[in-house]
């Protein structure tokens, strides 16, 4: 975070910008609709404010105002403002006016409203420039912090998912279970697409369908003959994009619940849909029992970490309602699908 938060020097595009800015002024200063000509003097006297600007812009600004020392920003900024008045009055003055306007002190009011509008202009647009970069800066570390968040949320599901399927493939080794084989194929797959394809921020919806398809024949297996297991999905192209591992959480909560709840009649039915205009329309329903041994089985840190993800990835663009009774366990998820670039 330190890198954003400290003084760098003035990039070579900010030392044009105030280049260019600073010869745009200095023309609307010296030239004079009844004179167009630049008289001599006029530099002399438009230097004095450049200085004093960049005074107030490269030390007042960044030693003093951003660093919220207010009083010191204001006796010095009087300071730089008297100075300017003092090198006009008493110096500049007397050298290209000496028989006239160098021949006494005027107003110091008078002058410092002549001074004033140059000096404020050429500040002005130096404190806008550091205000928008500043905003890309903070723009800059909260993608950052975004990025690390959602890095640290996934690499909690990986090993989730993976421990989960490791006890049913060793569950069915033990039993010695002929479906043993396609259970470390399919797992193989689900391995492989985590390492892979989940390191991307999206992946095509129908390769993430395919996984949980798969995840769910594995996770099945635990069920037997004690109930049934439904998935359907629409025939879709790879035109929409998704974020890797958003639906499988909720179907794993499903098995977890109706697994540990030791029930006869388990059911689990997961559909997706895709409307006309691009939302995805999920919805997860198992079988549940209030009265068995699953009291943290909603508050895991799977459907934690994906309610999270969701509000990084679809801040505004999805809807989560999860609902629960004595037998039943409901899921209804809405989001905007990204289209594939």
């Amino acid at each position: 975070m330190k890198k954003y938060l400290k003084k760098t020097p003035p990039s070579l595009k900010e030392l044009i910008f105030q280049i260019v800015l600073t010869i745009v002024v200095f023309l609307f200063y010296a030239i004079d609709r009844k004179n167009p000509q630049i008289e001599g003097y006029e530099f002399a006297f438009f230097l004095s404010l450049a200085l004093s600007a960049f005074l107030i812009n490269y030390i007042l600004l960044p030693f003093f105002l951003y660093k919220k020392k207010y009083l010191y920003f204001i006796l010095s900024l009087g300071l730089v403002i008297l100075a300017a008045v003092l090198m006009e009055e008493l110096i500049l003055e007397k050298i290209y006016f000496p028989d006239t306007r160098g021949s006494k002190f005027s107003n110091i009011f008078h002058t410092s409203i002549g001074i004033l509008p140059v000096v404020a202009i050429l500040v002005g647009f130096k404190f806008g420039w550091d205000l928008i970069e500043k905003q890309q800066q903070l723009d800059d570390l909260k993608a950052t912090v975004k990025e690390s968040e959602l890095q640290f949320l996934n690499s909690q599901i990986n090993p989730h998912f993976l421990f989960n399927n490791l006890n049913n493939l060793y569950a069915h080794a033990i039993e010695e279970s002929p479906k043993t084989p396609e259970i470390i194929l399919d797992l193989a797959a689900t391995l492989r697409y985590m390492l892979y394809d989940c390191k991307a921020t999206s992946v095509a919806l129908i390769k993430e369908l395919e996984h949980l398809d798969k995840f769910i024949s594995i996770s099945k297996l635990q069920i037997e003959d004690r109930g049934f297991v439904n998935f359907t999905y629409p025939s879709i192209s790879s035109q929409y994009q998704i974020a890797p591992l958003i639906l499988i959480v909720f179907v794993e909560n499903a098995f977890k619940h109706s697994t540990a709840s030791l029930l006869e009649n388990i059911h689990i039915n997961v559909e997706v849909q895709i409307t006309e205009a691009g939302y995805l329309k999920f919805s997860c329903i198992n079988s549940f029992n209030t009265q068995s041994n699953v009291d943290n089985l909603s508050n895991g840190i799977g459907l934690e970490n994906v309610q999270k993800r969701l509000q990084l990835l679809y801040p505004n663009a999805h809807t989560l309602d999860i609902q629960q009774d004595e037998q039943e366990y409901k899921v209804f998820l809405s989001l905007q699908l990204k289209a594939r670039i």
